[in-house]
């Protein structure tokens, strides 16, 4: 549904744990990620709300899905990853660890005895400089040290990790008497991926919090053994699928039909919606992937493509940069699915949509470049019609 109000602190937060993840990325050509997924949801709000849960300690970081906020009452869920973070795959370095143990003891000193630090407050040495790729020590130091859990990000600044020890950050933390058993932890993963999808097979829970891929059909079938999950059906599908109980509601409203979505709305490339691709497939039918780190002749459809949720379906995708500076709002490239119509209420939808968007980003002006004749006919219309208003 539309945002009815004006959202609020609370809100961003009430997202966030409605989502369980909120995933993190620095490319901003629209807005940065985070910030998009919670605008795609709650309309106009003030990004800095986010900023603020962050420092107030109502979130962390860590990874999940990939890099995510996570709120802060779900900090023991993933604290057994940090106790071994040899599991984690590039995100940890064993050998790094050990070659580097003196100079990453010394990381530790410095923030215990001169307070938290940035990866920018350390002058590269050796003269090098580029990408992730070639990360200056002190950088993989922190980080190895993040994954490890020995430090947190206790803030950001202009969205730069600002790095604290851990038992600064959460104090009251004890993994002695809070840390929750492995079977649990995990068995709590597969809860809120429940909760966070809404309706959910075996094949999609593993992904949400990248848990180890493996069956999980008895698990499901346990917790809707317990009354936690309600076992649905989908015409046409063979397997078992679910719904969590927190949306029974819903769920009647759907089996009497009346049900309906309203909303039409921008995602990034890394919402819940659409990060599982495969998911987007089966339950969208929505072929998706980013191709930000696709060379530019390989590209299909644009640098940062955004999907078009519309009333409930992903109905097209669009090319999009923010000019802030020049106040524009640019759709380099819009496309619609297959079937789909250029209806004169979409182009209302989506003129609406890209608004709001628009003005949530300070650029007043929506700029359409390529797209269906039609609907970029209409499209110009209602937006020349709105201004005008």
């Amino acid at each position: 549904m539309p945002a009815r109000r004006r959202a609020t602190k609370a809100d961003v937060l009430a997202t966030i744990r409605r989502m369980a993840l909120l995933q993190i990325d620095t490319i901003h050509v629209v807005a940065r990620s985070p910030y998009l997924v919670l605008w795609s949801r709650l309309g106009q709000y003030d990004p800095a709300w986010l900023d603020a849960l962050l420092a107030d300690g109502a979130l962390f970081e860590y990874w999940a899905h990939e890099a995510c906020f996570v709120p802060i009452e779900d900090y023991g869920l993933l604290r057994g990853r940090m106790l071994d973070p040899a599991k984690m795959g590039w995100k940890f370095s064993v050998n790094w660890m050990q070659q580097h143990a003196a100079d990453i003891e010394r990381i530790v000193a410095h923030i215990r005895e001169q307070g938290p630090v940035r990866s920018v407050d350390f002058e590269r040495q050796d003269g090098k400089g580029g990408g992730w790729w070639d990360w200056k020590p002190e950088k993989r130091h922190l980080e190895v040290l993040f994954t490890a859990g020995r430090v947190m990000v206790a803030r950001r600044q202009n969205f730069q990790r600002v790095y604290d020890l851990a038992e600064r950050v959460l104090p009251g933390w004890d993994d002695a008497r809070d840390l929750p058993g492995e079977a649990d932890a995990h068995e709590s993963m597969v809860r809120r991926s429940c909760e966070a999808l809404g309706v959910v097979k075996a094949g999609w829970v593993a992904d949400y919090y990248r848990l180890k891929r493996g069956k999980y059909d008895e698990i499901l079938h346990r917790l809707a053994d317990q009354g936690e999950l309600i076992p649905v059906r989908i015409e046409g599908w063979k397997h078992d699928l679910f719904v969590h109980r927190s949306l029974a509601d819903q769920l009647d409203a759907a089996q009497a039909d009346t049900l309906r979505a309203s909303a039409t709305t921008l995602l990034s490339p890394f919402d819940p919606v659409v990060w599982d691709r495969k998911r987007a497939l089966e339950l969208f039918d929505f072929d998706y992937r980013i191709e930000c780190y696709t060379p530019a002749p390989k590209r299909q459809y644009g640098y940062f493509v955004l999907p078009i949720l519309s009333r409930g379906k992903l109905v097209g995708r669009l090319d999009a940069k923010a000019h802030r500076q020049a106040g524009v709002f640019e759709v380099k490239s819009l496309y619609l699915e297959p079937g789909q119509k250029p209806t004169q209420r979409l182009a209302d939808d989506l003129a609406l949509a890209l608004k709001r968007c628009a003005a949530w980003h300070g650029t007043a002006e929506v700029r359409l470049g390529h797209g269906p004749d039609t609907l970029l006919t209409a499209l110009r219309n209602r937006l020349d019609s709105a201004e005008s208003a």
